[in-house]
Parts: structure tokens; sequence; C-alpha cells
């Protein structure tokens, strides 16, 4: 019997099992990872692909940004930047921000975290994968056989009536990437319920497992909604019937109620999980038990409430009643106190915390400080007045890319930091690794934030060639993008680098108290030996006994 030292968990071992069963030796052929029903060879999976569309969508933003040096439109059409936009944003929003967290770094840590051998449906969980690879492969075709030029918001009458492009193929990609959704968001409600570890009980569980919870809520309840407007939208455009257009006695504002109120929520499916990360990593590198735990997990459940009813502040210059619109503000200032409440106790946490800057915890340090600035400036596009101003500038693009991209892929970029030892078992060099994030902070803030001065000067977004006023600060944004790159390449060379080269990493070299800490690394095909038990809360770290953790990984 081996007692954890952090005495969160009492874990059975048996030395010397784990280095010859688990899940990367365990079957090493294309077959055995395309049938596998092991959730940590489907995380990988997941990792792989959404790494494709990842490197797709960049390209089509690197176009976008090139095309933009010059206030001319000289090096593509103005329909060749419309589906440029509209590519990126579908693959970006639907197959890479969405599926990156709960798909890939969830799939491979709840069951672990909980203390499970895998999730509650096996199979269902590859059915998810193979869904979105159909899904991801009907949107390439798309893009392959001319593209889509509606924007990813899909906008009626235009996409029903006029768009001359691959609409319907593109709603199918979207349309059965949101059944892969609902299916994982279904095995992680039923895996948390019932495969806890025993004595996990609620307020033990790990912050991440809460976030991911409220996340699959919310893709379960809100996602049909989403299915159903698509469809809706593929019936009126193959068979003329009004819906949506005025011309057949439609509503297009109906498309708008519809999608918002799905694509609000599913803003913070792909925050909270990024919320969730940020709670782990900073409790684990200031060495602190977090501040305000049951505040900071009932948090996630509010956010994912109050989430479903703020979509009308995206339709403020729609025609909508001023009186809904009051509504609506006040209700957006209301989503924004969980969050701020999240963001004061990952301070408090910091505060006289035994500090160490290794790379998952500069991610995180650098989500604070860019979620933080887009948290903020989403107070201003909540204010009816100032909205109105900058409704379909460049504003708005810097404040949605500050939470987006600077939040969420900050978190997902110090996730896949945290958990790559326990992933692969091998050490990455963290010289490289915190050059890449600070890299990545820079390159971020030199793009986006010259577009909040863009979009308060009036540049509106999705035009092609603009005033020559405006090249300087598209001068800026544009070398930004290519300083930010830069960092999101190099943690791909250094991963790929560590696969073989990289030292070894023990089962937890970050001298954290999760119970995924507390197996192999790589962990076995079933996670444990035999079946852990919490004893007490999640984060009870000792700073005095850790003091030396950074000078043991450096």
């Amino acid at each position: 019997m081996n007692t954890s030292s952090n005495a969160t968990t009492t874990i059975v071992r048996h030395s010397g099992a784990y280095a010859l069963d688990n899940y990367l030796t365990a079957g090493q052929g294309v077959k055995s990872w395309l049938l596998t029903t092991d959730h940590k060879r489907i995380g990988i999976l997941y990792l792989w692909t959404i790494l494709v569309f990842f490197l797709i969508a960049a390209v089509a933003a690197a176009l976008m940004r090139i095309e933009l040096l010059t206030p001319a439109g000289d090096l593509i059409s103005s329909e060749t930047y419309n589906k440029l936009f509209t590519v990126h944003g579908v693959l970006m929003v639907w197959f890479f921000l969405i599926p990156s967290i709960p798909a890939v770094l969830g799939n491979f840590v709840i069951p672990m975290m909980i203390g499970a051998r895998d999730v509650a449906f096996p199979r269902l969980n590859l059915f998810s994968w193979y869904l979105f690879v159909a899904a991801g492969a009907l949107a390439l075709w798309s893009l392959i056989h001319g593209g889509v030029d509606t924007g990813w918001t899909f906008y009626t009458p235009y996409s029903t009536t006029y768009a001359n492009s691959h609409v319907i193929s593109m709603a199918a990609g979207i349309f059965v990437a949101g059944f892969s959704s609902i299916i994982t968001g279904i095995n992680f409600i039923v895996t948390i319920h019932k495969m806890r570890a025993p004595g996990l009980r609620w307020f033990r569980l790990p912050l991440f497992i809460w976030a991911l919870y409220a996340t699959s809520l919310i893709l379960v309840l809100a996602t049909p909604v989403l299915a159903i407007t698509l469809a809706l939208m593929s019936v009126e455009r193959l068979w003329g019937v009004g819906i949506f257009d005025p011309k057949l006695g439609g509503d297009p504002i109906l498309f708008q109620h519809l999608f918002w109120f799905y694509s609000h929520p599913a803003v913070y499916i792909m925050i909270l999980p990024g919320m969730g990360v940020i709670s782990e990593l900073i409790t684990c590198f200031s060495r602190k038990r977090i501040f305000g735990y049951a505040w900071v997990g009932c948090s996630s459940m509010a956010i994912a409430v109050l989430g479903f009813i703020v979509w009308g502040h995206h339709m403020f210059v729609s025609s909508q009643s001023i009186y809904a619109g009051m509504i609506f503000s006040l209700l957006s200032f209301l989503v924004a106190v969980p969050s701020g409440v999240k963001v004061f106790n990952w301070t408090a946490t910091l505060y006289k915390g035994s500090i160490t800057f290794q790379t998952p915890m500069l991610y995180a340090l650098g989500f604070i400080g860019l979620f933080t600035i887009g948290g903020l400036t989403g107070l201003c596009v909540a204010t009816l007045a100032v909205d109105v101003h900058v409704h379909d500038t460049y504003f708005v693009i810097a404040h949605f890319h500050y939470i987006m991209v600077g939040g969420m892929v900050m978190a997902f970029m110090g996730g896949l930091h945290y958990w790559w030892p326990k992933i692969t078992g091998r050490l990455y060099p963290e010289f490289w690794g915190k050059l890449a994030a600070m890299i990545t902070f820079i390159g971020f803030n030199l793009t986006f934030f010259p577009q909040f001065l863009l979009g308060y000067l009036g540049m509106p977004r999705r035009y092609h060639a603009y005033p020559p006023e405006f090249q300087m600060l598209n001068v800026l944004s544009t070398a930004g993008a290519s300083i930010l790159g830069v960092g999101y390449v190099l943690p791909l060379i250094y991963f790929l680098w560590s696969l073989k080269r990289g030292r070894l990493a023990g089962p937890n070299p970050w001298r954290a108290t999760g119970l995924e800490w507390q197996t192999s690394s790589p962990p076995p095909v079933h996670n444990f030996e035999a079946t852990p038990i919490a004893t007490a809360s999640p984060y009870l770290y000792d700073a005095e006994a850790d003091r030396d953790l950074h000078m043991a990984n450096a």
C-alpha cells in the first residue's frame, strides 16, 4: 500500500506493471488506433485532427492579413476574400475552438482525474471522433469545390437565396459536427455522475471537471438549436420554403435569434474549459490551494446558465426593440460577474504563493491578462450606445479574438504543456516552451490590439480594401500575426522532438495533487491498477515542502 504524500488520495500500486502496459505500446498498428476505445488514444486522435483544421484556418488568416497590408484589394478578389474569412471562421469555431479542450484534453484526463478506467460509453466516444472526421470532410469538400462566401454566421436571406457557393455541404458539415459534440457532452455528463472514485464527492472534484461538466450541459442543450437552424436554412435554400426570406414570407431576424441563442452559449463552450485548465495551472504553480474553491466551481455553472439568456446583445442594430436591448444589455453585464469571480480568485491564489514560472504557468498568466482585456471590452459591446458605434467593425473582431484566441488558445496551450508529460511520458525543452509562450503573448497583442483602434476609428470588418489612413495599424496587425505564427509553430516542433529525444518525465514532474498524477506516464491502458480512493480536497499544496520545485524542474 502506497499512500500519496499530498494526502489527497490513497492508491494501491503494483510496481513494474505500468511500463509494460500503457496505451502507447498496446497495439501499434493503424487498425488498433482506428478501432480503439481507449479514451486516451481517442484524445490523441482528436489532437491530430484539430491540428489539420487549425493549420488550414491559419493559412486563410495569413492570406487575409497579407491582403490587408495595402489599402487597395490588390492580392485577391473580394469574392475570394469573403471565402477566406468564411473558411477561417467555420474551421476555427466548429473544428478547433469548440472541440480542442473538451475533445482533446477532456477526453484524455477526465477519467483519470475522477479515478475511472475510461469514459462511460467508450464505443460512443470513438463514434464521436468518426462523426467529427466526417463533418470535417464535408467542410473541406466545400472548400475544395469553391468555398463558401456567407461568413461563418450564414446570415439569411443571403445564405438561402443569393450566395453562389456550397452553403448546404458546409452547413451539413457543421450539422454533423454538432452531433459529435452532443455525444461527447452526454458521455462526459454520465462519466462525471456515475464513475467517480470512492470518496470523490462533488466538492472534491478538480475545477477542470466542474468546467467540463458545465460545458457538457451547454453542448447537450444548445447544439440542437444550431442543428435545427441550419436544417431550416437548407430547406429554404433547396425548396424555397418561406422561413427566413422576407420575399417568401419569412423573417431573417428569426434566423439571428436562433443562431445566437446557440452561438453565445457556444462562446462559453469555448472558454469555460479554458477557465478550468487555468484553475489547475494557477494552483499547481503557485503551490497553494485555490482561493474560494466552491465559488470558482459554482461560477462555472452560473456562466453556463446565464449564457443562455444574453443572445440578444448581438442584435442591438437589427431592429430589435430598444426595451429588449436594454434588458439584454443588463443581462450581459450580469454574466460578467461569475467570470470576474474566477479572475479575482485566481489572483488571490497567486497572492503570497510560491510561484514558479514554468511554461504552463506563463500561458496561464497570459490567459488572465488577455481574457481580462477581452472581458472588459465585452462590457463595451454590451453597452447599447457603444455597440451601435462599433458594431461590425474591427473592434468586435479584436474583442472576440482576445476572448477566443487570447483566452481559449492560451489555455489550450497551457493545458497541453501541463499534461504533455502525462500524455507522452516525455518532457519538452523548458527554454523553448517559455520562449514560445512569450512570443505568442507579444505577437497576439501586436496583432489584435491595433484592431481595437481600427474599429473605434470606423474600419468595418470583412472588407479587403480600406481607406489609406488605416494602413499603419493594419501593417502593425499583420506584423504581429507573423510573430504569433512563430509562437504557434515552435511548440509543434519541440513537441515532436520530445517524442523521441525528450527526457523521461516520471509519473508526476510538476508535483501536482490530482489523481491523474498518481499513475505512470504514459498511463496504463486502464489508468489505475486499483481504484483510487479520494480522502480530501483536490488542492492541498504545501508551499514550504515544495519550495525547491523550480530547481527540480530547471
